[in-house]
């Protein structure tokens, strides 16, 4: 059975990126731009693993983060937050409780070892 990611960016590039690595490496992934719906999303996905981005046109990262180390249905899901404010918000976002945090732009080779080291350990 394939690993499942969620991956949620408002930048489909990225999106677009993101999934063709996830793909090749073996995952299953779902990608979103829809950050007002993503707790819905990862409740009837029920990914290994979600990767958001800090900054979304509706709710940030951080806060979606926290919904979901806090509901005690998703809570033991790993989460990776991806940004390139991290000098502006490294406080925000580690403690919303994320798992790993990568600084954008990031290379795939980090990407892919951050994953496995997640949804493997």
């Amino acid at each position: 059975m394939l690993k499942r990611i969620l991956v949620l960016d408002n930048n489909q590039l990225i999106l677009d990126t993101i999934q063709e690595a996830l793909l090749y490496d073996k995952f299953e992934v779902k990608i979103t731009t829809d950050s007002k719906n993503i707790i819905e999303n990862i409740q009837s996905y029920k990914p290994h693993l979600v990767i958001l981005d800090y900054k979304n046109t509706g709710p940030k990262g951080d806060a979606i983060c926290r919904q979901i180390k806090n509901n005690p249905h998703l809570n033991d899901t790993p989460v990776i937050m991806c940004s390139a404010y991290l000098n502006d918000n490294d406080s925000d976002m580690e403690l919303c409780g994320c798992d790993a945090i990568i600084s954008k732009p990031f290379g795939l080779v980090e990407l892919l070892e951050k994953v496995n080291n997640l949804v493997y350990c």
